[in-house]
């Protein structure tokens, strides 16, 4: 269940994926809260849980930025709660991805680096949960943001410029993964090294699940196992979705509207020319001259730029401004002077000096209102959509801030309220088994389950067209067990599948423990009196282990490679369907020093890793550098404080 954060808090790769900065906050602002570490001081008593260098990594600050993984990783969970994040290491891994943000960023200043304003401004506005309804960044849902969450633009500013710098920091290192070959060598020659033994299955369908389960029997088998029956937390979700279509009848443009949008557009309906231009950019002017002599002396203007070692572009239908914005004016004019199949040039532009061909040359006439009608009808739909969605959505918010209700907000806009049966945080209705939620209620799902019994309902985006839903959270129904009368028969079901599994390990054991003696695996089967399928020659080359994956085949294959030569195991089944009897008889080394391909592929493998392996080293010594000093009494405390925090919330 947790395994998706685990995976981040426990891995080295978790040092790098600490600044991918861009996926953090994205993923921070579309939970609902942003991770500040900025240096905030405060927390229990005003106390730090950790200095680097000069900077100090305040209690406050710590709460805060566990809390915001913990939202940000409910995207992928929405049942995680604090409290088991922190057991499963997330507030260690927290506080030490932050002082290793810090310890770059104050390395990084003191080599001489900055960040500057408008490369901050240009990852704010990258960043997809900032975006309104015309797809662009919105400054007014940033502020709201902002000040929804008691943060500042410089905070946010502050984060991203560490982050920034702590990448800049580690990508050359990562970088750095040559692997000599004689190193990659043994390794090879491991992929290559081939098993072969024997296999027998014991199926459950070849035991007995003995006299049918006494009521006694079948009570006690319920009370031990009562986590089986035991439905998860479920919640009705209401909501009330606003489509483009909501707002389709009062956005429909007017004649007049058509009209004057046409009046201050006439010069994209004018005539026009429109010209295919196929250019060369050379860096100096001498070599432009030359290439510019040879194709006017007749050599084709794509074979003179792979002469010379350049690449020709071709920009087709172009205008004339269009052009003049990747060149320059000059450049424009003469280009657009010059006749069809002329060359023109060199000219120098923005990016070095240009010669040009002019391959077409295509007259576009002026269009009248009646002819680009549709287009503007569809292009001024589109923008009124678009605000009045916005403006719907800027109320809804206003109404929500002011402690309406789900049924005012929906009664005072009149929406269309709709709910979801009992659901699941995995959307499933265990009370309507036909119910399968759209892609939409999956999104409104998952918001209805981030939030806490009680909380204001919630605006939800819905897709990219601009819609979406006010969400609310309707009845909760706590986890518990289903009554043994609803699930007798699944019980009874389980009770014999479990005696089944245990008749089938006491043979697989049996088994076993005859082939240890000396029979052979064949005889040692055969002397259960089951009826069972023949054993199986069962062999696979180590690097077969990885294509095996997600198969059936890959737990027995695993297990093999993990044998001594002329030993014997049992293994269930991963479905659970009965049990394997694995003897490995041979074992053949592999040998790649005849194998390029397969050296060049460990090479690069072990390559990855050791960029990974780099980057903790180099985080490591940069910390050292610095130097980082960690309050244990105060993270004990933070610790405290967010785990009693947690369970008295629950």
């Amino acid at each position: 269940m947790l395994s998706f954060f685990r995976r981040i808090i426990n891995s080295k790769a978790g040092v790098i994926v600490t600044f991918i900065v861009l996926g953090v906050i994205a993923i921070a602002f579309a939970a609902g809260d942003v991770s500040n570490v900025t240096s905030m001081g405060g927390g229990i008593g005003g106390a730090q849980v950790a200095k680097v260098g000069d900077a100090k990594v305040g209690n406050a600050e710590l709460r805060q930025a566990v809390n915001a993984e913990v939202e940000a990783y409910r995207r992928e969970q929405p049942t995680l709660d604090v409290a088991t994040f922190i057991a499963q290491g997330g507030l260690d891994g927290t506080l030490q991805r932050i002082v290793n943000g810090m310890a770059l960023e104050e390395f990084g200043h003191d080599q001489g680096m900055v960040v500057s304003r408008r490369a901050v401004d240009g990852q704010i506005a990258s960043i997809p949960a900032l975006r309104g309804p015309n797809g662009q960044f919105d400054p007014t849902l940033y502020q709201r943001i902002l000040a929804d969450r008691k943060m500042t633009d410089q905070q946010v500013r502050t984060d991203i410029a560490r982050e920034l710098i702590g990448q800049q920091l580690i990508a050359p290192t990562q970088g750095a993964t040559q692997m000599p070959q004689q190193l990659a060598l043994p390794y090879a020659s491991l992929l290559l090294e081939k098993r072969a033994g024997q296999i027998g299955f014991i199926p459950l369908t070849a035991v007995g699940t003995g006299a049918a389960p006494t009521p006694a029997e079948i009570q006690s088998f319920y009370g031990r196992n009562l986590s089986r029956y035991t439905l998860p937390e479920r919640r009705t979700v209401r909501y009330a979705v606003v489509s483009p279509q909501a707002v389709a009848a009062r956005v429909t443009p007017t004649d007049a509207e058509i009209a004057a949008y046409f009046r201050s557009n006439q010069s994209s309906y004018a005539a026009s020319e429109k010209r295919t231009v196929t250019q060369v950019i050379v860096a100096d002017q001498a070599g432009a001259n030359a290439l510019a002599a040879k194709v006017k002396g007749g050599t084709a203007l794509a074979a003179a730029a792979q002469a010379a070692g350049l690449e020709p572009s071709t920009q087709e239908g172009v205008d004339k401004a269009a052009y003049a914005a990747t060149t320059s004016a000059a450049v424009a004019d003469a280009v657009f002077a010059a006749s069809q199949g002329a060359v023109v040039g060199p000219l120098r532009g923005t990016l070095g000096f240009v010669v040009a061909r002019v391959d077409a040359v295509t007259q576009v006439p002026a269009r009248t209102l009646q002819q680009v009608r549709a287009d503007i009808v569809d292009t001024l739909t589109k923008q009124k959509s678009a605000a009045a969605l916005a403006d719907l959505r800027n109320k809804v918010e206003d109404a929500l801030a002011d402690n309406a209700t789900f049924d005012e907000v929906v009664g005072d806009q009149k929406l269309q309220a709709q709910a979801l049966p009992a659901v699941t945080a995995q959307g499933q209705a265990p009370d309507a088994p036909a119910f399968q939620p759209s892609a939409e209620q999956r999104t409104m799902i998952t918001a209805a389950f981030t939030a806490e019994d009680g909380d204001a309902p919630q605006v939800v985006p819905l897709g990219q067209d601009g819609g979406f839903a006010v969400v609310a959270v309707g009845q909760v129904v706590p986890s518990a067990p289903r009554p043994l009368m609803q699930v007798q028969n699944a019980v009874i079901a389980d009770l014999k599948a479990d005696r089944a599994r245990a008749a089938a390990r006491k043979v697989a054991n049996d088994v076993l423990a005859r082939v240890n003696k000396g029979a052979a695996l064949g005889a040692a089967l055969g002397q259960t009196g089951l009826s069972l399928p023949a054993i199986r020659p069962i062999a696979a080359a180590r690097a077969q282990l990885a294509a095996a994956q997600q198969t059936p085949a890959a737990a027995p294959l695993a297990l093999l490679f993990s044998m001594k030569q002329g030993t014997t195991k049992t293994l269930q089944s991963p479905g659970g369907d009965g049990w394997y009897v694995i003897k490995l008889d041979r074992i053949d080394r592999g040998d790649a020093s005849n194998t390029p391909d397969a050296v060049r592929a460990a090479r690069a493998d072990i390559g990855r890793l050791q960029g990974r392996e780099y980057v903790e080293q180099f985080v490591r010594a940069v910390s050292r550098n610095v130097g980082v000093k960690i309050d244990t009494g105060n993270v004990a405390a933070v610790r405290n404080e967010l785990v009693n925090g947690s369970s008295s919330n629950n």
